[in-house]
């Protein structure tokens, strides 16, 4: 696998960047700019992980293609083929999104969510997006969430399937998925079926961590690797099995110290499975 990190530092020149990530001894990043970057700007970045072996492992969308509002419906939809536009000019392992609520709050949980409906919304919102660009080097994903479709693996790959576009895929976050006691005492044995059932559709991942705390109800905590229950080196081996190139992505920490702090940590931890430059 290829470990990178979710910030750029706030580094702004784009050798400064690729060269600090590079030093750190990452193998994989997340592009630092979206399409309405100047063509300079993003030639500049994409250079500079070409020279310094860092694989871009996503290009983020992250806003609303299924929006009840029309207006932030078709801003998202045009924001999507922007981004994968952008991901297949950098050659980026994929463009990244969830797939929507049907709320005001673009990643919120609502019941309208789990419907038949947002489910029709996300399979032609999809092949509209990925139709209008029509990519050669990158993917449209989404990246699984704990109250969206898809819920499971068998879901995404029905997803997949009702889609029926080349260029649709998989970004997996597992953790994202330990939603219940059973999946996280036992998440080796869930990570073996995502992976069995989605396998080569996965192109990029995120590698984080999640507590089960004592409080009422049933109340799981997303956390930096190495301080809840999954089992890193399981997941690890199973990115690895898919592809020795798979990017995992930490994020969602408080500042760049804490990356730094985990970066580390990880390395050390999953030394074995992870592909230095």
């Amino acid at each position: 696998m290829k470990l990178g990190l979710a910030t750029s530092f706030s580094i702004l020149d784009a050798k400064k960047w690729g060269k600090e990530l590079s030093s750190l001894g990452c193998g994989s990043v997340v592009f630092p700019l979206d399409y309405t970057s100047s063509e300079t700007e993003i030639n500049d970045f994409y250079e500079q992980a070409r020279l310094n072996n860092l694989t871009i492992a996503e290009v983020g969308a992250w806003c609303n293609p299924i929006s009840p509002s029309k207006k932030e419906r078709e801003a998202s939809i045009k924001r999507c083929i922007g981004q994968l536009s952008l991901a297949d000019k950098i050659k980026a392992n994929c463009c990244v999104n969830v797939s929507g609520a049907l709320g005001e709050i673009w990643d919120n949980p609502y019941e309208a969510n789990l419907t038949s409906e947002a489910w029709n919304l996300n399979v032609k919102a999809i092949q509209h997006i990925i139709d209008s660009v029509n990519p050669q080097h990158t993917y449209y994903t989404l990246e699984p969430m704990p109250w969206m479709i898809p819920l499971n693996p068998s879901q995404y790959l029905k997803l997949i399937k009702d889609v029926n576009r080349k260029h649709f895929a998989v970004h997996m976050d597992v953790i994202n998925w330990i939603t219940s006691v059973e999946k996280y005492f036992f998440n080796e044995k869930f990570m073996d079926e995502i992976f069995n059932t989605l396998g080569d559709n996965i192109k990029s991942c995120h590698i984080k961590d999640v507590n089960l705390k004592s409080d009422f109800t049933l109340h799981l905590e997303e956390t930096e690797c190495g301080k809840g229950n999954i089992n890193l080196e399981k997941y690890a081996e199973l990115a690895n099995s898919v592809s020795v190139n798979m990017p995992m992505i930490i994020e969602h920490l408080d500042n760049d110290i804490s990356y730094r702090k985990s970066l580390k940590y990880v390395q050390e931890r999953l030394d074995k499975y992870i592909l230095n430059n």
